[in-house]
């Protein structure tokens, strides 16, 4: 069995940076379940897990583009301090989820602030930056199924 579109799937995953440097890993706790489709991973990396098996590990060394994309100036915005809450403190480098219209938030982090607005970057905190993506599969779920899950 391997993994398709839609199924749920229990994985552990690292990313690391082109030079090795660690930056998130499952592979010492507890492992993570998504829906594929359900855009609980990057788009880019759900794509490299389409088509594993189970209990093999792959490691995936993707170009920016590939991974979080490429920096977007478009995405980095100057906002009125008084779009914060007023008891906010807030400080270069700090990461706000910002409520969208929608009921959707997006994380963005402060990049400057002065005495009237907050320079505020909505790219990904992993933009431009190729890594390394490795991964297995421990369990596959498949929607509609009545068997029980694979899990050897």
């Amino acid at each position: 069995m391997n993994v398709g579109p839609g199924d749920t799937i229990v994985l552990h995953y690292k990313l690391s940076s082109s030079n090795g440097t660690d930056i998130e890993s499952t592979f010492e706790g507890e492992p993570l379940e998504i829906t594929l489709g359900q855009g609980e991973l990057a788009a880019n990396l759900e794509n490299c897990l389409l088509g594993l098996p189970l209990h093999e590990r792959h490691v995936f060394m993707l170009e920016a583009a590939q991974a979080f994309g490429c920096h977007d100036e478009s995405l980095v915005q100057r906002l009125p301090l008084t779009e914060f809450p007023p008891d906010m403190t807030l400080a270069p480098q700090m990461m706000i989820e910002f409520q969208l219209p929608n009921g959707t938030t997006m994380p963005g982090v402060i990049r400057e602030i002065d005495q009237s607005e907050a320079v505020v970057d909505f790219n990904h905190p992993l933009s431009d930056c190729p890594v390394n993506f490795e991964v297995e599969v421990l369990e596959i779920k498949r929607p509609g199924s009545n068997r029980p899950p694979d899990s050897h």
